[in-house]
């Protein structure tokens, strides 16, 4: 079952189960290497933290329409994580899905400035594989 670092609205229970039927509530995590930026709606920048938490669902399809991929308005990519022999399947897997909003979509184009050119996801994906992005499990 794939797992999901989220990090704005779909962080509260209530929400995320009005968006997928079947999934796993996780434990909180941070990402290192990516800041979280307000605007219309959260995303994310280079550099800093962001906190958020890690659930696990099979229904992505649910998620990115709920994340508008189908209409540019974010772009999900996958991010190292880093777990150790404590961490609980379905949460001890060798990457999350990240989603990251379009800056101009979302009105924070002055605050976020990815180093490379190109459609949103490849940015992001140059930025992960070029830099220590990592999603890491907070201890309990």
């Amino acid at each position: 079952m794939p797992v999901v670092f989220v990090y704005g609205t779909l962080t509260d229970r209530e929400r995320l189960s009005t968006v997928v039927d079947r999934y796993q509530f996780g434990p909180p995590a941070v990402c290192q290497g990516l800041r979280r930026v307000d605007g219309r709606y959260p995303t994310l920048a280079p550099g800093g933290q962001t906190s958020g938490r890690l659930i696990a669902t099979s229904e992505l399809d649910a998620l990115d329409g709920y994340e508008g991929l189908d209409r540019g308005l974010y772009c999900r990519v996958s991010v190292p994580l880093s777990v150790d022999e404590s961490t609980d399947p379905p949460f001890a897997a060798e990457t999350a899905e990240l989603y990251v909003g379009s800056p101009g979509l979302l009105g924070v184009a002055d605050e976020v400035a990815w180093p490379t050119s190109g459609a949103l996801e490849h940015q992001v994906t140059q930025y992960i594989e070029s830099n220590p992005v990592r999603i890491r499990p907070k201890p309990h």
